[in-house]
Protein backbone atom coordinates (compact mmCIF):
# COMPACT_ATOMS: atom_id res chain seq x y z
CA UNK A 1 0.00 0.00 0.00
CA UNK A 2 3.20 2.30 0.84
CA UNK A 3 4.77 1.63 -2.63
CA UNK A 4 1.27 2.37 -4.43
CA UNK A 5 0.50 5.80 -2.54
CA UNK A 6 4.06 6.89 -3.02
CA UNK A 7 4.15 5.73 -7.34
CA UNK A 8 0.96 7.97 -6.99
CA UNK A 9 2.84 10.97 -5.46
CA UNK A 10 5.38 10.46 -8.17
CA UNK A 11 3.61 10.46 -11.21
CA UNK A 12 1.10 13.45 -9.45
CA UNK A 13 3.96 15.46 -9.29
CA UNK A 14 5.31 14.83 -12.76
CA UNK A 15 1.94 15.54 -14.21
CA UNK A 16 1.10 18.73 -12.40
CA UNK A 17 5.20 19.62 -13.98
CA UNK A 18 3.97 18.70 -17.02
CA UNK A 19 0.78 20.75 -16.96
CA UNK A 20 3.12 23.40 -16.06
CA UNK A 21 5.77 23.35 -18.72
CA UNK A 22 2.92 22.86 -21.82
CA UNK A 23 -0.34 24.46 -20.53
CA UNK A 24 -0.90 26.84 -18.79
CA UNK A 25 -4.52 27.62 -16.23
CA UNK A 26 -4.46 31.33 -16.28
CA UNK A 27 -7.43 33.20 -14.49
CA UNK A 28 -8.20 36.84 -14.92
CA UNK A 29 -9.38 38.85 -12.13
CA UNK A 30 -10.21 42.17 -11.16
CA UNK A 31 -13.06 44.84 -9.98
CA UNK A 32 -16.03 45.34 -11.80
CA UNK A 33 -15.81 47.26 -15.49
CA UNK A 34 -12.19 47.48 -15.01
CA UNK A 35 -11.51 45.62 -18.54
CA UNK A 36 -11.33 42.03 -17.37
CA UNK A 37 -13.96 40.22 -20.44
CA UNK A 38 -12.52 43.54 -22.60
CA UNK A 39 -8.86 42.22 -22.42
CA UNK A 40 -9.56 37.99 -22.44
CA UNK A 41 -11.73 39.03 -25.87
CA UNK A 42 -8.34 41.16 -26.91
CA UNK A 43 -6.31 38.20 -26.57
CA UNK A 44 -8.53 35.81 -28.33
CA UNK A 45 -9.03 38.33 -31.08
CA UNK A 46 -5.42 38.61 -30.84
CA UNK A 47 -4.59 35.08 -31.45
CA UNK A 48 -7.87 32.81 -32.02
CA UNK A 49 -10.23 35.53 -33.95
CA UNK A 50 -12.92 34.96 -31.73
CA UNK A 51 -14.36 36.54 -28.31
CA UNK A 52 -15.37 35.51 -25.16
CA UNK A 53 -18.34 37.23 -24.31
CA UNK A 54 -20.08 40.40 -24.36
CA UNK A 55 -19.01 43.64 -22.13
CA UNK A 56 -21.20 46.46 -20.76
CA UNK A 57 -20.98 49.56 -18.42
CA UNK A 58 -23.90 47.97 -16.10
CA UNK A 59 -21.42 46.22 -13.44
CA UNK A 60 -21.24 42.87 -13.19
CA UNK A 61 -22.03 41.84 -16.19
CA UNK A 62 -19.57 38.46 -16.33
CA UNK A 63 -21.39 36.66 -13.07
CA UNK A 64 -20.52 33.21 -13.83
CA UNK A 65 -16.69 31.98 -15.14
CA UNK A 66 -15.95 31.28 -18.51
CA UNK A 67 -12.92 29.18 -19.82
CA UNK A 68 -11.72 29.44 -23.45
CA UNK A 69 -8.82 26.55 -23.70
CA UNK A 70 -5.70 25.85 -25.56
CA UNK A 71 -5.24 29.57 -26.86
CA UNK A 72 -1.55 29.58 -28.21
CA UNK A 73 0.51 32.68 -27.91
CA UNK A 74 3.91 32.67 -29.64
CA UNK A 75 6.06 35.68 -28.76
CA UNK A 76 9.48 35.93 -29.61
CA UNK A 77 10.15 33.01 -30.77
CA UNK A 78 8.75 31.63 -27.61
CA UNK A 79 5.23 29.79 -27.76
CA UNK A 80 2.56 28.50 -24.64
CA UNK A 81 -0.45 27.84 -24.64
CA UNK A 82 -3.07 28.67 -21.91
CA UNK A 83 -6.42 28.17 -20.94
CA UNK A 84 -8.07 31.86 -20.07
CA UNK A 85 -10.77 32.06 -17.22
CA UNK A 86 -12.59 35.00 -17.07
CA UNK A 87 -13.52 35.37 -13.41
CA UNK A 88 -16.83 37.61 -12.52
CA UNK A 89 -15.93 41.30 -10.86
CA UNK A 90 -14.48 41.31 -7.48
CA UNK A 91 -16.16 43.04 -4.44
CA UNK A 92 -15.99 43.75 -1.10
CA UNK A 93 -20.16 44.85 -1.12
CA UNK A 94 -22.73 44.13 -3.93
CA UNK A 95 -26.16 45.98 -3.20
CA UNK A 96 -29.01 45.16 -5.79
CA UNK A 97 -29.82 49.42 -5.80
CA UNK A 98 -26.42 50.07 -7.62
CA UNK A 99 -28.19 47.85 -10.41
CA UNK A 100 -31.68 50.06 -10.44
CA UNK A 101 -29.66 53.51 -11.40
CA UNK A 102 -28.64 51.33 -14.87
CA UNK A 103 -32.44 50.92 -15.69
CA UNK A 104 -33.31 47.58 -14.45
CA UNK A 105 -36.44 46.65 -12.44
CA UNK A 106 -35.94 45.74 -8.38
CA UNK A 107 -36.43 42.24 -9.33
CA UNK A 108 -33.84 42.04 -12.23
CA UNK A 109 -31.72 44.18 -10.02
CA UNK A 110 -32.00 41.69 -6.78
CA UNK A 111 -31.52 38.62 -8.90
CA UNK A 112 -28.27 40.29 -10.59
CA UNK A 113 -27.05 41.67 -7.21
CA UNK A 114 -27.50 37.47 -6.00
CA UNK A 115 -25.71 36.00 -9.25
CA UNK A 116 -22.81 38.60 -8.57
CA UNK A 117 -22.41 37.43 -4.82
CA UNK A 118 -22.30 34.20 -5.94
CA UNK A 119 -20.09 34.89 -8.80
CA UNK A 120 -17.48 36.08 -6.32
CA UNK A 121 -17.37 33.09 -4.30
CA UNK A 122 -16.62 31.21 -7.48
CA UNK A 123 -14.09 33.75 -8.49
CA UNK A 124 -11.97 32.99 -5.25
CA UNK A 125 -12.76 29.54 -5.94
CA UNK A 126 -10.95 29.55 -8.91
CA UNK A 127 -7.61 30.25 -7.45
CA UNK A 128 -7.36 27.03 -6.02
CA UNK A 129 -6.93 25.19 -9.60
CA UNK A 130 -4.72 28.59 -11.52
CA UNK A 131 -1.22 28.50 -12.52
CA UNK A 132 -1.11 32.38 -12.59
CA UNK A 133 -2.99 35.54 -12.35
CA UNK A 134 -3.83 38.38 -14.55
CA UNK A 135 -5.09 41.05 -12.36
CA UNK A 136 -6.78 44.04 -14.04
CA UNK A 137 -7.12 47.15 -12.70
CA UNK A 138 -8.82 50.78 -14.19
CA UNK A 139 -5.59 52.90 -14.35
CA UNK A 140 -8.27 56.06 -13.80
CA UNK A 141 -9.35 54.77 -10.60
CA UNK A 142 -7.53 54.93 -7.18
CA UNK A 143 -5.93 51.63 -7.06
CA UNK A 144 -5.53 51.54 -3.14
CA UNK A 145 -8.82 49.45 -2.89
CA UNK A 146 -10.04 46.98 -0.32
CA UNK A 147 -10.45 45.02 -3.47
CA UNK A 148 -7.39 45.54 -4.71
CA UNK A 149 -5.35 44.82 -1.82
CA UNK A 150 -7.17 41.95 -1.05
CA UNK A 151 -6.97 39.94 -3.98
CA UNK A 152 -3.23 40.44 -4.03
CA UNK A 153 -2.72 39.05 -0.77
CA UNK A 154 -4.76 35.72 -1.99
CA UNK A 155 -2.99 35.83 -5.04
CA UNK A 156 0.48 36.02 -2.78
CA UNK A 157 -0.58 33.45 0.11
CA UNK A 158 -0.86 30.79 -2.98
CA UNK A 159 2.18 32.34 -4.15
CA UNK A 160 0.84 32.58 -7.99
CA UNK A 161 2.55 34.21 -10.63
CA UNK A 162 1.17 37.75 -11.40
CA UNK A 163 0.91 40.39 -13.95
CA UNK A 164 -0.62 43.28 -12.92
CA UNK A 165 -3.04 44.90 -16.24
CA UNK A 166 -2.68 48.66 -15.54
CA UNK A 167 -5.75 49.06 -18.40
CA UNK A 168 -7.65 51.98 -19.88
CA UNK A 169 -4.41 54.47 -20.74
CA UNK A 170 -6.05 55.23 -23.42
CA UNK A 171 -8.23 57.55 -21.25
CA UNK A 172 -6.37 61.31 -20.37
CA UNK A 173 -6.93 60.66 -16.97
CA UNK A 174 -5.08 57.52 -16.62
CA UNK A 175 -1.77 56.65 -14.44
CA UNK A 176 -0.85 53.87 -14.13
CA UNK A 177 2.47 55.01 -12.04
CA UNK A 178 -0.10 54.93 -9.25
CA UNK A 179 -0.90 51.21 -9.91
CA UNK A 180 3.00 50.59 -9.53
CA UNK A 181 3.33 52.67 -6.62
CA UNK A 182 0.85 50.87 -4.82
CA UNK A 183 2.36 47.48 -5.86
CA UNK A 184 5.51 48.06 -6.48
CA UNK A 185 6.68 44.04 -5.33
CA UNK A 186 4.79 43.21 -8.63
CA UNK A 187 5.06 43.62 -12.55
CA UNK A 188 2.35 46.07 -13.59
CA UNK A 189 2.03 46.42 -17.58
CA UNK A 190 -0.03 49.29 -18.96
CA UNK A 191 -2.23 48.59 -21.76
CA UNK A 192 -5.61 49.78 -23.44
CA UNK A 193 -7.21 46.18 -23.66
CA UNK A 194 -9.87 48.39 -25.98
CA UNK A 195 -7.38 49.85 -27.98
CA UNK A 196 -5.13 47.31 -28.25
CA UNK A 197 -2.56 49.45 -26.88
CA UNK A 198 1.06 48.00 -25.53
CA UNK A 199 -0.22 44.43 -25.78
CA UNK A 200 3.03 43.50 -27.82
CA UNK A 201 4.47 44.48 -24.23
CA UNK A 202 1.83 42.70 -22.54
CA UNK A 203 2.30 39.42 -24.64
CA UNK A 204 6.17 39.15 -24.39
CA UNK A 205 5.49 39.78 -20.28
CA UNK A 206 3.11 37.02 -20.54
CA UNK A 207 5.26 34.71 -21.97
CA UNK A 208 8.03 35.49 -19.64
CA UNK A 209 6.13 35.27 -16.51
CA UNK A 210 4.09 32.19 -17.16
CA UNK A 211 6.41 30.39 -20.09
Amino acid sequence: MGLILRIKRRFGAIFKLFRKRNKLKIGIYGPPNAGKTTLANRILLDWVGDVMGSVSEVPHETRRARLREGVKIEVDGRTITIDIVDTPGLATKIDFHDFLKYGLSEEEAKRRAKEATEGVIEAIKWLDDLDGVILVMDSTEDPFTQVNITIVGNIEARKLPLIIAANKIDLPNASPARIKSAFPQHTVVPISALKGLNMDTFYRVLAEKFG
